[in-house]
């Protein structure tokens, strides 16, 4: 199924849990889809970018990590594991969290590694950035915070985790909303060459991949991130404090670390771990997910991103997929917000 939402991002957000809950009814059009199993706490109305900060941090030692998170919500709610990507932080969910807690979830933000107050417990690990030892941090954090299922929804690079945990760990992933679909891929893949056109849309993955691209980007984190946000959201008009509130969060003592080795890591730069081995063999096969899964895009994403139909069938559940219009880029929670807490509604009640 693939629709297209209009999204004014101009309007009020906000709805109690069951106005959320119809409008997915209405939206899907599906005779047997399923309400929440949250409960009602009530109507919340919230207008877009009026959510500047969330409650205050916790901290909890998880795996390798010592995570620092967001959290809203009752703490007996259903758990929702909200994932972000790069260059952006926990920030791209400071309007969907309050939308969730109020339809009665319990809202889970971390940062990932290498960003805001999360930490190595050790100076002598090393700062992986592959794709699977960050979904393997997820799943020491829930391990954390003994939660058994959460549904898991992310853009980017927490897109992709949510892909793989949902792949690898399916009986931890409830259900699934992923920004731009099937993102999980391989470094055998990342050696096959692109028409130029694609290539270009790249170019901070090559500049990354030399020393000078790494001292770039050390040294000018915050205004590379600027130009990327400029570049994947064109129509998405924040405003400097906006920015500087995610951008803060760059300066994590690991973030150029496992940003450089993230992205050399893709094209076969870069070694990974050999603990990650067995996984990244699995993940290789491109396994198909199981999981109810909604998947999202943007009308005006402007960074590198697969068309719809390329990936369908890697969804072998209950499985949706829609076009949120009206300008909308790759941040897609921060610039759509109610549009994404609502797929988080719909997907738990598959």
């Amino acid at each position: 199924m693939s629709e297209e939402i209009n999204y004014d991002r101009r309007r009020f957000l906000g709805t109690a849990a069951m106005t959320i809950a119809a409008a997915q009814l209405s939206v899907s059009g599906s005779a047997d889809a399923q309400a929440s199993k949250a409960k009602p706490a009530g109507a919340t109305t919230i207008k877009q970018g009026t959510n500047t900060s969330f409650e205050p941090l916790k901290q909890i030692d998880a795996g390798l990590l010592n995570v620092g998170y967001a959290e809203a919500g009752p703490a007996d709610g259903p758990a929702v594991i909200l994932l972000h990507g790069w260059p952006y932080d926990i920030h791209s969910y400071v309007d969907v969290a309050p939308l969730l807690a109020s339809a009665g979830y319990r809202v889970i933000v971390p940062y990932l590694r290498g960003y805001g107050t999360t930490r190595f417990l050790s100076s002598e690990t090393f700062r992986n950035g592959q794709p699977s030892a960050v979904a393997v941090d997820i799943i020491a954090f829930m391990d954390a915070l003994k939660i058994q299922k959460a549904t898991i929804a992310g853009f980017d690079w927490g897109a992709r985790t949510a892909n793989i945990i949902a792949a690898l760990w399916p009986e931890r992933c409830k259900a699934m909303v992923s920004v731009s679909g099937y993102l999980i891929g391989n470094q055998e893949s990342g050696k096959m060459p692109l028409p130029p056109k694609a290539e270009l849309e790249w170019w901070y993955q090559y500049y990354f991949a030399t020393e000078r691209g790494r001292a770039g980007y050390d040294k000018y984190r915050h205004d590379f991130a600027k130009l990327i946000w400029q570049t994947a959201s064109p129509k998405w008009d924040f405003d400097d404090a906006t920015f500087d509130r995610s951008a803060a969060s760059f300066d994590n003592p690991d973030h150029v670390s496992i940003v450089i080795h993230n992205y050399r890591w893709r094209l076969a730069l870069a070694e990974g771990e050999p603990k990650y081995d067995d996984l990244e063999k699995r993940l290789a096969g491109g396994p198909v997910i199981t999981v109810p899964t909604i998947t999202l895009e943007g009308d005006a994403n402007g960074a590198p991103h697969p068309d719809a139909s390329s990936y369908a069938k890697k969804f072998s559940g209950k499985y949706s997929h829609r076009v949120i219009k009206g300008g909308i880029g790759h941040n897609l929670p921060q610039e759509a917000p109610q549009a994404f807490a609502e797929a988080v509604v719909e997907v738990d009640g598959y």
